[in-house]
């Protein structure tokens, strides 16, 4: 069986307001095994974007905990990376391209040979060789977030987080941007967890896929997604299997829009 990377066991997060407390997240357990690309999706407003800062060390939840490699995650992990949806905002506009995916690289003891190594290796990763001297100002918003892309690679991390990176990008380019994390998962044997809220991509990119409920939220269901392990745009999704999958899984953000859900502790 594979190694178990990341679990989160009974998660649960409540935040105080000047009307009372408010329950973001109920009651949220998963695991996730090594090599593993795993979709996360639910109803706007459920809390994904809560639960993956918890998950990342951003955000200390109410209960429950999140262990990486069998460590507690009470900080931003070293071994985590993770690649935000407004790209812009974090890449520094005054680096070129090569510089922005160098610095986290300088926070670790590497010989500026090997630094420039992982950094030509990355570029080349996302197709950036060619705009390793550009600024970002100078790319368009989906080769802005190759670099953002690029910059998690070259750092190598245990496992990469993205939450929703391709929402702010036009349709040709998130398809090209879901190969590319196809892609590096496949020949690089990357773990990912990928937070979205297109059905559509969460079945064509993830080999699990976790529903939550609406707030406050839990794991509705985690799908096991049993498509080949080679995708194309086309191909895949003209399936009637992709068919059947992504029409599973909007059924189940519809229920869980509805409320019709039953949290764990009830079932």
């Amino acid at each position: 069986m594979a190694e178990t990377l990341l679990r989160v066991e009974n998660l649960a997060k409540t935040y105080r307001s000047s009307t009372g407390t408010v329950e973001a997240i109920r009651d949220i357990s998963f695991s996730m095994s090594a090599g593993e690309l795993v979709c996360i999706v639910g109803p706007s407003g459920c809390g994904k974007t809560t639960l993956l800062k918890c998950i990342a060390g951003l955000l200390a939840p109410t209960a429950g905990t999140v262990e990486l490699e069998g460590v507690a995650v009470t900080s931003p992990p070293a071994s985590m990376a993770v690649v935000f949806q407004e790209y812009g905002r974090s890449l520094f506009p005054w680096l070129t391209v090569r510089g922005n995916v160098e610095l986290p690289l300088r926070h670790k003891r590497l010989a500026r040979e090997e630094r420039t190594r992982l950094v030509d290796d990355a570029l080349a990763a996302v197709g950036l060789e060619n705009a390793a001297r550009s600024y970002p100002w100078q790319l368009s918003g989906g080769m802005q977030q190759r670099v953002a892309i690029a910059r998690a690679v070259a750092y190598q991390p245990d496992v990469l987080i993205m939450d929703e990176p391709f929402a702010a990008v036009d349709a040709q380019t998130r398809a090209d941007l879901e190969d590319l994390v196809r892609r590096l998962h496949s020949e690089r044997g990357m773990s990912i967890l990928f937070v979205t809220h297109d059905i559509d991509e969460s079945v064509y990119l993830g080999e699990r896929v976790i529903v939550l409920s609406r707030s406050p939220t839990f794991v509705q269901e985690d799908l096991a997604i049993d498509l080949a392990a080679e995708r194309d745009q086309i191909g895949t999704r003209a399936l009637p299997r992709f068919t059947e999958l992504r029409t599973h899984v909007y059924e189940q953000i519809q229920r869980a829009k509805r409320g019709e859900a039953v949290p764990p502790a009830v079932r």
